[in-house]
């Protein structure tokens, strides 16, 4: 893990040493067909798309994680406000971080507020053939922010990270060393 910290945002990086028996590690941009689609839209018993102003009352209230507005449904442009799902296999990288409190770690939660966020993501295909023969390398993976300081100070944290094939096959999660922003910071230039 290294933290490179700059006069915008800075980057987090984590490397990750991987095998695949298949070598149908990552996803390209135009794997956005289910299962890879980002989100599945919510609908009622008629099949309608639910609103914002058609919510039942376990819905969420709003936020950018639940409701998209003015969203793109197929082919059709919807001009309102609608309730959706996020599909975790839009992902192929699945990150969380922890922030050690009184010795015991605790996950912080870029999903809740006031963030409504996610640092998973997607690295591209790393063969580019489907015929499914053996690989192994090193994913190198840059988070990018503007907050690392301001949030995690100069707090000990942990990141756990597991990668997904385009079989859906996740694998087991890994855990960097303890850390510091400081302790893993790149020397300026």
């Amino acid at each position: 893990m290294e933290y490179a910290p700059t006069s915008g945002s800075d980057s987090l990086i984590i490397s990750l040493d991987f095998q695949d028996a298949e070598g149908d590690l990552g996803l390209s941009a135009t794997d956005d067909d289910p299962p890879f689609h980002d989100v599945d839209y919510q609908r009622n018993s008629a099949g309608d798309l639910i609103t914002y102003s058609t919510r039942p009352s376990d819905a969420p209230s709003y936020n950018p994680i639940d409701w998209l507005v003015n969203p793109l449904v197929g082919t059709e442009q919807v001009n309102d406000t609608i309730w959706v799902k996020q599909n975790p296999n839009q992902y192929n990288i699945f990150v969380k971080f922890f922030i050690k409190r009184n010795g015991q770690f605790t996950e912080y939660r870029w999903q809740d507020p006031p963030f409504y966020s996610t640092f998973n993501g997607r690295f591209p295909r790393i063969l580019t053939s489907d015929t499914g023969q053996a690989v192994e390398g090193n994913i190198s993976y840059g988070m990018l922010s503007t907050g690392w300081e301001s949030i995690f100070r100069n707090d000990t944290i942990r990141i756990d990270v597991s990668i997904q094939d385009r079989a859906l096959n996740r694998s087991n999660e890994v855990s960097s060393p303890e850390v510091t922003l400081n302790q893993i910071a790149r020397p300026s230039n």
